[in-house]
Order: structure tokens, then sequence, then C-alpha cells
């Protein structure tokens, strides 16, 4: 569940929770994947905060981004 009272961590898990099938493409290193996620990952976080994004905020938004799909590819069930 999202935390309303940090929004990047919000962002973060809604993005994950909203493309499934991205999430799906991305563990499985299809071309596109990530760069979708980043996006939507970006768009998330500014209508949280109200505001576009700067650097430092987007590079924090893809590197918490990118820790929460590695621990979805971790947690995932081998195939």
């Amino acid at each position: 569940m999202s935390d309303a009272a940090d929004p990047l961590m919000s962002a973060v898990e809604d993005t994950i929770a909203s493309n499934p099938r991205q999430v799906e493409d991305w563990l499985a290193n299809r071309p596109g994947a990530w760069g979708f996620l980043a996006g939507q990952g970006i768009l998330a976080y500014q209508n949280r905060i109200g505001q576009r994004l700067i650097e430092t905020q987007r590079r924090q938004l893809w590197s918490v981004l990118w820790t929460a799909l590695e621990q979805q590819k971790r947690l995932r069930p081998p195939s």
C-alpha cells in the first residue's frame, strides 16, 4: 500500500502496481521496459509533489524504482 506521506515511495509503488506488463517485460530484459517504467515513475512523482522534478529528484526516483524492481526480481519464483 502506498504511503501518502512519502510521495517518492508512493510514486514507485504505484508505478510498479499500475504497470504489471511492463514490469514483466523488465524482468525478462525486454527493450524499452525500463524507459517506460522510468517515465511513468517521473510522471507519478511529479503529480504527487505538484511540480516538475529537478535532476536530483529524477535520479533519486530512478534509483528507488530500480531497487524496487530488483527486489521484485529477487522475490520472483524460479520459472
